[in-house]
C-alpha cells in the first residue's frame, strides 16, 4: 500500500469520527434547544404567577393613605363625580410604587391614571409618548386645569427644552408632569444625567410610558426607538413605570414586561368591549363613484348632522374621496401627514367645532382626539391589523352612546394593503386576522376581537351590536370548496409551466374564463357569483392552501398567488374544506339608527363579569396545579 493510499484510509476515518462527532453535537444541540425552551415555558409560569398573585389584591380600595385626596383632586381638579373601571386600581396601584402594565379601550381615561396621582405626591412624573400632537392635546388639557406641565420634543425651541431639562434639576419646580417622546432616552445623554440628578434627589415619582405596546416587536405598532426604555429599572430602580395601552395581547403584554425589565408586573386589564359600538362590514364597490355614491348616502343620510371620521390607507384615496364628497355638496375635510402641521390643526379644529361633518383621513389621524360626539367610523380600506382597527374604530361613541363603525370590505383591498406591510415581522399574520373579521358572516364579530385579544365574551355581550348578531336568525350556509381550491391550484399550476406569475385578480380572472385564454382553467365558469370567488381565494389565503408572493418593481410591489403549503391536502377526494357562506345584511344608509343606548353601567357589569371568570380560572388552575403535584408526590 502506498503513501498516499495509507492516508487517504486515514482521511476515511477521520470522516467518520468527524460526522459521530457532527451527529452527537446535533443531539446535543436539540437538548439544549429543548432546555432552553423548558426554561423559558417555566419563567414565563413563575411570572404569570406573580402577576396572578397582584392581580388578586384589592387595588381599587378607597382606605388606602392618599385615598382622600385622590377623590378630593378627581372632583375638584377634573370635575368628575367617579371613577371609570380600573382608573383607581391603577391610581392606587402606583401610588403604591407597584410597577403595572394597563390595558384600557380608547376613550377610557388612561391619561388620568398617572395625571391625577402626579398630583398626590411630591415630586415629577415624567410621560413618555410617541406622538407629538398627542402630547400637545393633553399638554393644553392639563393647562385648562391649572396643572403645570412641560414638553420636550424635536420640535420644542432651545429656549422650551432648556426650561424641561432645568425642571429635572430644580428642586423648586413646580411642574408636575414632564412630557417626552422616546428618542430623548436613546440620543440625549444631557437629559439623561439631569434625570438622573431628578432620580438621586429622590424626585422622579414615576415614568408613565404610554402606547407601550410600541416596545414589543410582535405589536401592531413597534418602535425601535422604545427598546431603549429597557435600561430605565436599572438606572432608576426606586421609580415605579406605568405602562399604558389600548391594545395588546398576551403575547404583547409579555413581551413588554420582558423588554422593559418587569417580568411578572402588575397587569390591570379593562374589558376590551365597547358594547355601545355597532360593528358592520359592507360589500365595497370596485369603481370610486360607486364608493362616492355609498358614503354620500350615509352622510346626508343615516349619519345626518353627526360628526365622524372616514378611514382611506393612502393620502391620494384620502385626498380623492374628501374632493369627491365636497363635489356632491358635503363639508368634509381631508388630513394626512404630507400637510402642513398648521394646516393640519385647522382641518382637525373645524370638524372639533362642526364645520365639518366628517374628516377623511390617513391613520395619521387618531391619538389624541378629544371629541366624545364622534357618531361614526368608516374604513374606506381595511386596516393593517385587528390592533388598529380596534383603534381606529375606538375613537367613535367615547361619550358611552350609540355609534356605528362600518367597513367597506373587498377582496382587493387585502393585497392593497399587504405589499404596504409584509416586510416587517408579523405584519401580514396581522393583516390576515382582520381579514379573518370581514371575511366571517357566522360568528358574532365581537367574539372575533375577544378571541384576537384572548378574552371570552358571550353573545349576550353583544346584545345585537353587530350586523351578524342581527341576522342570527338566517340559516347559515357552509360549503365544500375543496373541488374550488384543486382548481384554482391548477390554474397556478398552468401558469408557472408557462413562467408566468398571476396575481390574485388574474387568477379570479382565469378561474372565471376572462382574461388571457392561456391561463384559463379548462372547462365550465364556476356556477358562483364573482364576490363569492373572491371570498374563497381570501379564505384558502387564511388557510395557507394559497400565499402571496411578493415582487418589487421600480416603481411598485406586486403580490402575486402561489400554491402554499397546505395545496396537497386537497387531492385526496375524501377531503372537506367547509367554508361559511358570508350573508351580506341589509343596511339602511337612509334612515339614522336608534339612540337609546345606556352602555356605563354594562361596561361595569362587563368587566366585573370579565373579573369574576378570570377568578374562577385562576382557581381552577390553582386546583390543577394541586393535583398534578400531589400525584408526583405518590408516585
Amino acid at each position: 500500500m502506498t503513501t498516499i493510499e495509507k492516508l487517504e484510509l486515514e482521511l476515511k476515518d477521520v470522516d467518520k469520527e468527524i460526522s459521530k462527532v457532527n451527529a452527537e453535537l446535533s443531539k446535543w444541540k436539540d437538548r439544549q434547544r429543548v432546555l432552553h425552551e423548558k426554561k423559558l415555558s417555566i419563567k414565563n409560569s413563575i411570572n404569570k404567577l406573580k402577576t396572578d398573585t397582584l392581580s388578586s389584591v384589592d387595588w381599587a380600595g378607597t382606605t388606602y393613605e392618599w385615598s382622600e385626596d385622590v377623590i378630593r383632586m378627581l372632583k375638584d381638579v377634573y370635575k368628575i363625580d367617579s371613577f371609570r373601571p380600573k382608573q383607581l386600581a391603577a391610581i392606587n396601584s402606583t401610588l403604591s410604587g407597584q410597577h403595572a402594565i394597563v390595558v384600557m379601550p380608547t376613550g377610557a381615561g388612561k391619561s388620568l391614571c398617572y395625571q391625577l396621582p402626579a398630583l398626590v405626591k411630591p415630586g415629577l412624573t415624567v410621560v413618555v409618548s410617541p406622538l407629538i400632537s398627542l402630547m400637545e392635546d393633553q399638554l393644553r388639557s392639563l393647562t385648562n386645569r391649572n396643572i403645570p406641565a412641560k414638553l420636550m420634543s424635536n420640535t420644542s425651541t432651545k429656549e422650551e427644552t432648556s426650561e424641561a431639562l432645568n425642571t429635572l434639576k430644580d428642586k423648586n419646580t413646580k411642574i408636575k408632569l414632564l412630557y417626552v417622546t422616546p428618542e430623548r432616552f436613546a440620543k440625549s445623554k444631557r437629559f439623561m444625567s439631569n434625570l438622573q440628578t431628578c432620580y438621586a434627589a429622590g424626585r422622579l415619582q414615576r415614568i408613565a410610558i404610554d402606547e407601550v405596546h410600541c416596545c414589543s416587536q410582535w405589536g401592531h405598532d413597534f418602535r425601535p426607538d422604545y427598546k431603549y426604555l429597557g435600561i430605565l429599572t436599572q438606572m432608576f430602580p426606586n421609580t415605579p413605570l406605568l405602562g399604558l395601552t389600548a391594545t395588546a395581547t398576551a403575547s404583547v403584554l409579555t413581551d413588554v414586561q420582558k423588554m422593559l425589565n418587569i417580568p411578572g408586573c402588575l397587569v390591570i386589564k379593562s374589558t376590551f368591549n365597547r358594547p355601545n359600538l355597532f360593528y358592520k362590514i359592507l360589500e365595497k364597490p370596485s369603481s370610486l363613484e360607486d364608493c362616492l355614491t355609498i358614503l354620500e348616502k350615509l352622510l346626508k343620510g343615516r349619519y345626518r348632522g353627526e360628526s365622524g371620521i372616514i378611514y382611506t390607507n393612502s393620502i391620494r384615496d384620502a385626498e380623492d374621496i374628501a374632493g369627491g364628497l365636497r363635489k356632491r355638496g358635503l363639508k368634509v375635510g381631508c388630513y394626512h401627514a404630507n400637510l402642513e402641521a398648521a394646516v393640519r390643526s385647522q382641518v382637525h379644529t373645524k370638524w372639533h367645532d362642526k364645520y365639518y361633518q366628517a374628516i377623511v383621513a390617513t391613520i395619521a389621524f387618531g391619538m389624541g382626539i378629544d371629541k366624545p360626539d364622534v357618531r361614526f367610523v368608516i374604513h374606506h380600506t381595511i386596516s393593517k391589523s385587528m390592533e388598529n382597527y380596534y383603534q381606529e374604530s375606538g375613537r367613535a361613541g367615547r361619550d358611552g352612546l350609540r355609534a356605528e363603525c362600518v367597513t367597506l370590505y373587498r377582496m382587493q383591498d387585502i393585497f392593497k394593503v399587504s405589499t404596504m406591510v409584509f416586510s416587517s415581522v408579523g405584519n401580514l399574520e396581522h393583516l390576515y386576522g382582520m381579514v379573518k373579521y370581514c371575511l366571517n358572516g357566522s360568528l358574532c364579530r365581537r367574539l372575533i376581537i375577544a378571541e384576537h385579544f384572548d378574552e371570552n365574551w358571550g353573545t349576550a355581550d353583544c346584545n345585537n351590536m353587530c350586523d351578524v348578531c342581527c341576522t342570527s336568525g338566517t340559516n347559515e350556509k357552509i360549503i365544500n370548496v375543496r373541488l374550488y381550491c384543486k382548481t384554482l391550484g391548477s390554474i397556478i399550476e398552468n401558469a408557472e409551466k408557462q413562467d408566468v406569475k398571476v396575481t390574485a385578480q388574474k387568477l379570479l380572472d382565469a378561474w372565471f374564463l376572462k382574461g388571457p385564454s392561456n391561463l384559463r382553467q379548462k372547462g365550465k365558469e364556476p356556477s358562483i357569483s364573482r364576490g363569492l370567488g373572491e371570498d374563497i381565494i381570501a379564505f384558502l389565503l387564511l388557510g395557507n392552501y394559497l400565499v402571496e408572493d411578493f415582487h418589487y418593481t421600480a416603481y411598485s410591489t406586486i403580490s402575486y398567488i402561489k400554491n402554499g403549503p397546505n395545496m396537497d391536502a386537497v387531492q385526496d377526494d375524501s377531503f372537506e374544506l367547509t367554508m361559511p357562506v358570508r350573508r351580506y345584511t341589509s343596511f339602511d344608509l337612509q334612515t339614522p339608527p336608534p339612540n337609546d343606548y345606556q352602555p356605563i353601567a354594562a361596561l361595569e357589569q362587563i368587566d366585573a363579569n370579565v373579573d369574576e371568570s378570570k377568578a374562577k380560572k385562576r382557581k381552577n388552575d390553582d386546583k390543577t396545579n394541586s393535583k398534578s403535584k400531589n400525584r408526583k408526590t405518590d408516585n
